[in-house]
C-alpha cells in the first residue's frame, strides 16, 4: 500500500470509539464539585465522549463545554428568586431548546431540583434518557416528590442507603451510589496532622463553631451560637473556638458578630474555609443541622446539631405533616437512634447550647460513644462494591445508554 492510501486508511483503522454526547447541568458551587468528580470518572469511561451543559470552574477544568455558567443558577434568598424566576424560567425554556436539537445520549441533573426536575421531564417526554444526581430529602419530608422525580428522571443517584426503598414503593429506578464525602474523609482521622496544619496548639481543647454556610442561617444562629461560646470560656478558660468562613461576606459577617461579642479576641480563630480540616482537629463541634454534622461525623468529631428556622414555617411544616422525620440531623437519621443531640427552636438558645457542649466536655463516655458509632456511619456511606462514589455514579448513569464498560 502507497503512503497516501495508507494515510487515507488511518482514520478507519484508529476510528475513537463511540463517542456519546452528554449533557451536565450543575447548581450552586457544591453542584460544580460533584460535577466535576462525576465527569471525571465518565470521561475516565468514555475518553472521547463530548461534555456540555451547566457548569462552573471545577467542571470547566476537566474539559467541559458550559454552554451558561454555574453561577447563573446560584440563587439565593426567597426575594431573588422572585426577582429571578423569569430569567431562570427562560433559560431553561432555551437549554431546553438546545438540548433537544443536540439530542444527547443521556442529560444528568445534579441537584438543583427546582431548575433540573422540569428541564428533565420535558426531555424525558421527547425520549431522551434523563437521570438525576443526589435526591431530595424525600426520607425526611414531603415522600410524595419521589412519584414526582420519577417523571423526570430514568434513574436517581442516591447519596445515601435510605432513599431507593422510598422510591422503591413509587415505583422509581433509584440507585445507592455513595456519598462523596465518605472518599474525602480518611478512616482514621488525624486529629494531630490536622491541628499543625491549622496552626492549632497540639494541647488545646478546640470548640469547632460552626454556624451554617449561607448568609440567611448565620444570620438567624451566630448570636446564639456566640452566647453560646461565652458561657463555655467561662466554663472552660483554657478553650479555643475556631470557625470557618466559607466565603468573604461570611467572614466579614462573623468578624462584626465578634466585634459585638464578650468574647476575648485571643480565644477565637476564623479560618478562611477548611472545615474539614477543622472538624478532623476539634475536641468538639456546635454546628447547624445539615452537611456539616456529616462532615463532623466522618471526622469523628464530637458534636451538638442546633437549628431554627421561621416559627411560622415550623408550625406549616409540622401541622400540615410535611416533616416525617421525628430526628433532623444526618448522624442520627442515619444511625436510627437518638446518636448526638439536637437542639431544634426554643432549645437553640445561648444557655442550653452551652449546657449540651459542656456535656460533651465533662463526660468523656458520651464523647466517646460518638466516636464509637462514627466509623460504622462511614462505612454505610461508601458506594457498594468498594468504588469511589463519582465511579459508581458515572456507572450507574452509563448503564440508562448501555455505555458501561
Amino acid at each position: 500500500m502507497d503512503a497516501l492510501a495508507t494515510a487515507a486508511a488511518l482514520p478507519l483503522a484508529h476510528a475513537a470509539p463511540q463517542a456519546p454526547l452528554i449533557a451536565l447541568i450543575a447548581g450552586e458551587a457544591s453542584g460544580d464539585l460533584l460535577g466535576a468528580d462525576l465527569l471525571a470518572a465518565l470521561r475516565r469511561r468514555h475518553p472521547h465522549a463530548r461534555f456540555v451543559g451547566i457548569g462552573g470552574a471545577r467542571m470547566r477544568a476537566q474539559g467541559f463545554e458550559a454552554w451558561h455558567d454555574i453561577s447563573e443558577l446560584s440563587v439565593m434568598g426567597l426575594a431573588e428568586v422572585l426577582r429571578d424566576l423569569p430569567r431562570l424560567l427562560r433559560l431553561r425554556r432555551d437549554l431546553a431548546r438546545r438540548l433537544l436539537a443536540a439530542h444527547p445520549a443521556l442529560t444528568i441533573g445534579i441537584d438543583a431540583p427546582d431548575f433540573n426536575l422540569g428541564l428533565e421531564r420535558r426531555l424525558k417526554a421527547a425520549g431522551l434518557r434523563t437521570a438525576h444526581y443526589v435526591s431530595p430529602s424525600v426520607w425526611a419530608w414531603r415522600e410524595g416528590r419521589a412519584a414526582r422525580l420519577g417523571r423526570s428522571a430514568d434513574r436517581v443517584l442516591c447519596l445515601f442507603p435510605m432513599e431507593p426503598p422510598i422510591y422503591a414503593r413509587h415505583g422509581v429506578d433509584a440507585r445507592f451510589v455513595g456519598h462523596p464525602l465518605a472518599d474525602r474523609f480518611a478512616d482514621a482521622p488525624d486529629r494531630a496532622a490536622a491541628r499543625a496544619a491549622l496552626g492549632l496548639p497540639a494541647t488545646a481543647r478546640v470548640l469547632a463553631l460552626l454556624p451554617g454556610s449561607r448568609q440567611g442561617e448565620v444570620a438567624r444562629l451566630l448570636p446564639d451560637f456566640l452566647a453560646a461560646a461565652t458561657l463555655l470560656h467561662t466554663r472552660f478558660p483554657d478553650l479555643l473556638i475556631a470557625m470557618p468562613a466559607a466565603d468573604a461576606a461570611l467572614r466579614a459577617r462573623i468578624d462584626a458578630a465578634l466585634g459585638a461579642s464578650a468574647l476575648p479576641a485571643r480565644t477565637v480563630r476564623v479560618l478562611d474555609g477548611q472545615a474539614h480540616a477543622l472538624l478532623t482537629a476539634a475536641d468538639g463541634a456546635l454546628l447547624a443541622s445539615g452537611t456539616a454534622a456529616l462532615e463532623a461525623a466522618l471526622a469523628q468529631c464530637p458534636m451538638v446539631v442546633a437549628y431554627r428556622i421561621a416559627p411560622l414555617t415550623h408550625a406549616l411544616v409540622r401541622g400540615l405533616g410535611l416533616l416525617k422525620s421525628e430526628r433532623y440531623s444526618l448522624p442520627n437519621i442515619l444511625a436510627g437512634r437518638d446518636l448526638v443531640p439536637e437542639l431544634m427552636q426554643r432549645d437553640c438558645n445561648g444557655p442550653r447550647l452551652a449546657a449540651a457542649v459542656a456535656r460533651l466536655f465533662d463526660d468523656p463516655v458520651a464523647a466517646a460513644a460518638q466516636r464509637a458509632a462514627f466509623p460504622a456511619l462511614h462505612a454505610a456511606l461508601r458506594a457498594p462494591d468498594g468504588v469511589r462514589a463519582a465511579d459508581a455514579a458515572a456507572g450507574a448513569a452509563l448503564e440508562l445508554i448501555g455505555a458501561a464498560p
